[in-house]
């Protein structure tokens, strides 16, 4: 059994910790929180009797065999620093931080103790995203030649002020896919050759960026755009398109989950194909799962789709520099 410590105890947390008690293979062995009465209601509802009140405590405990970091993005990097002093392998909520600096910091401290560590885009462990994949590499769709995908959600009132806005909250949803597609189609490192431009609103609520849009143009020819906001709407968008035929997605391609996920392909000038993809489990469970796999196997990183932490770092560049063009 893998012995799970779980640090914090929001929304987020209870999700995941659902996801462990799912598995056959895992436990919460212990958790840490904060707040004295949110970290014993949480204790509580999933049977955990060991609870601490400090991050040094639960990482230093010898009965935990690997960290989910659930706490606010601003302080994931602190979090996964700590955890990886001790050696202890990583799972840490997206996104991996809030600026490149911390970033590059959280990136040292798990080289350096060559630790096992995976940012928590949960949704690329699923098999619709791996059947994705499998399209575009079959040449079905041709040479690919635009992206355009859109992430909205009203959640604004519950997002954390100190978390940077909707770019990190939601928009690193479909610049991760992008990333991927674009390491699918042209190669590893397709997606640092690129040109953008952004535009963004400011919230009146806490100023960060709360609507995004960017524009982006691929040295492989790829011209792609994004949009995301976390201050109207719920609603979701993401298609690739060759010049063959396109693909897009029918069901959420950021939450998918336990039974049929579609997929659309369209061969210019045919009737559409729907492509069913059935799934035991949610993408929150996969993820649970690939990380016992990768921990069995001795492994430092978790193959694609899921991001290897030099692709977490180009998915952080992205955001920050989109995030540099709203702020203009």
């Amino acid at each position: 059994m893998l012995r799970w410590g779980i640090l914090g105890t929001s929304f987020i947390s209870n999700t995941v910790a659902e996801a462990i008690n799912g598995s056959d293979r895992s436990v919460i062995g212990a958790v840490f929180g904060r707040d004295p009465e949110r970290l014993e209601a949480f204790a509580d509802r999933y049977g955990i009797s060991v609870r601490h009140s400090s991050i040094d405590a639960i990482v230093d405990d010898p009965d935990i065999d690997v960290i989910y970091v659930g706490l606010p993005n601003n302080v994931h990097h602190d979090a996964v620093i700590k955890a990886a002093a001790r050696g202890k392998p990583v799972l840490s909520e997206k996104s991996l931080t809030t600026t490149m600096e911390e970033a590059h910091a959280l990136a040292a401290a798990v080289e350096q103790a060559d630790i096992f560590f995976l940012e928590g885009l949960m949704y690329l462990s699923h098999p619709v995203i791996a059947e994705l994949g499998n399209i575009i590499r079959s040449g079905r769709l041709g040479t690919i030649r635009s992206i355009s995908g859109a992430y909205a959600a009203d959640i604004w009132r519950v997002v954390n002020p100190a978390g940077g806005g909707t770019l990190y909250n939601l928009g690193c949803y479909p610049a991760s896919l992008m990333h991927y597609v674009i390491q699918t189609a042209f190669g590893a490192d397709a997606f640092a050759d690129r040109v953008i431009s952004g535009h963004g609103n400011r919230s009146n609520h806490d100023g960060n960026i709360c609507d995004a849009a960017l524009a982006a143009r691929f040295g492989s020819g790829v011209l792609a755009t994004l949009q995301s906001t976390d201050s109207y709407g719920m609603s979701f968008d993401f298609t690739v398109r060759g010049d063959r035929a396109s693909v897009r997605f029918l069901t959420n391609p950021w939450l998918p989950f336990a039974g049929d996920n579609l997929l659309e392909i369209e061969e210019y000038g045919q009737p559409t194909e729907r492509i069913v993809v059935p799934s035991d489990h949610d993408a929150f469970g996969h993820q649970v799962r690939l990380v016992e796999d990768c921990l069995r196997k001795g492994l430092k990183q978790a193959p694609r789709p899921s991001p290897r932490l030099s692709d977490s770092i180009e998915i952080m560049q992205l955001l920050t520099e989109w995030e540099r063009c709203c702020q203009a």
